[in-house]
């Protein structure tokens, strides 16, 4: 390809580590790095630009122009790109592409992904096998998406799985699965179906689990009914910077989707709905790891009750001393040794 951003995108392919490529205009580019961000020279035709985003548009059989001036897509190797357009940027068009890491796929592949060892990986595994509902935190850039992947990949082949995403991002090697995407406004439809209404419909495929792959809005109350109503094992992910941030925004979201019902009664779904929320964030080399897993334990009064299972303390995710309630469940149908959590003691 002649266009000078195809170029550099392949360019930085063959290149490790690399996560994000922003371009804020032709002369400033950035690229994510182990955590750091940094300038690349670079001096971008404006025409190129223009060419490029006309072709991503295209591909995601999307419009990117002064009237439609967002554009959440892919590129053909599965990245996710965001455009923002002018008049609403100055200048020029910015542009921020996600990188999809291909070497990521599952524990077996990459052991160490996340800072894990062999026997939290094992635990993670008997949590799939469980059907426990899972939700992974984290803010922005530590591998959400990532991390659901890997947890993806340890679900029968036998289920029926059901994706949910406002643009596809989730890596799905499964026989029977169906993937919906909520952002996906074609040039061919007129119809603008929200998450919520996807996941409404969902209801009704017969899903053994339903995976939405980032909770923003109304669709959370949904998807607790469809927790609490037999989807055992379904999983999202939430933007927040801590498990207890987690369950605050996980209120909030609720309130702001206009539900008129007690909190007591919002904190009780999400106490029976998930067993595990799973925090994302990164160490001091800028490494993404799992910072803790905290088991949502009921309720006690007007308060959700959690329990910190695995803590990172000195750069290890270590046993905090409190095996899950859960524990029977791990056992029976995940495989998890008997005496697990004691020897980790």
């Amino acid at each position: 390809m002649t266009n000078a951003i195809w170029n550099l995108i392949n360019d930085l392919n063959k290149k490790t580590g690399i996560t994000e490529i922003l371009i804020n205009d032709p002369k400033h580019v950035f690229v994510e790095r182990s955590g750091q961000l940094i300038q690349i020279n670079a001096n971008l035709p404006e025409k190129d630009i223009a060419e490029f985003i006309k072709e991503i548009a295209d591909y995601n059989q999307k419009v990117c122009d002064f009237d439609n001036p967002i554009l959440d897509g892919n590129l053909p190797d599965g990245s996710r790109i965001n455009i923002i357009h002018e008049p609403f940027v100055q200048g020029s068009p910015a542009i921020s592409i996600r990188k999809y890491l291909k070497s990521i796929y599952s524990f077996e592949g990459t052991p160490n992904a996340f800072g894990l060892t062999p026997e939290w990986i094992q635990f993670l595994k008997a949590m799939m096998a469980s059907k426990l509902n899972v939700v992974v935190s984290g803010g922005t850039s530590v591998g959400k998406t990532t991390f659901l992947n890997l947890l993806i990949n340890e679900i029968a082949k036998t289920e029926r799985l059901v994706t949910i995403e406002d643009t596809i991002e989730l890596t799905v090697n499964l026989p029977n699965v169906v993937r919906l995407e909520s952002g996906a406004k074609s040039l061919q439809s007129k119809s603008n179906l929200t998450t919520r209404d996807l996941v409404k419909n969902t209801l009704r495929m017969r899903p053994d689990r339903i995976i939405i792959g980032e909770i923003r809005g109304a669709e959370l109350f949904d998807l607790l009914q469809a927790m609490n109503t037999g989807h055992e094992g379904s999983m999202t992910s939430v933007h927040a910077n801590s498990a207890g941030e987690c369950l605050s925004r996980m209120e909030t979201l609720f309130l702001l989707a206009g539900f008129e019902m007690p909190l007591v009664v919002v904190r009780k779904q999400m106490s029976t709905a998930i067993n595990f929320i799973v925090q994302l964030g990164r160490d001091n080399n800028g490494q993404r790891v799992i910072e803790e897993i905290i088991e949502v334990a009921g309720m006690e009064g007007s308060t959700i009750l959690i329990s910190s299972i695995a803590k990172r303390v000195d750069g290890i995710l270590t046993f905090m001393g409190i095996a899950p309630k859960v524990f029977e469940r791990l056992h029976q149908d995940g495989g998890l040794p008997y005496h697990f959590f004691e020897k980790m003691d």
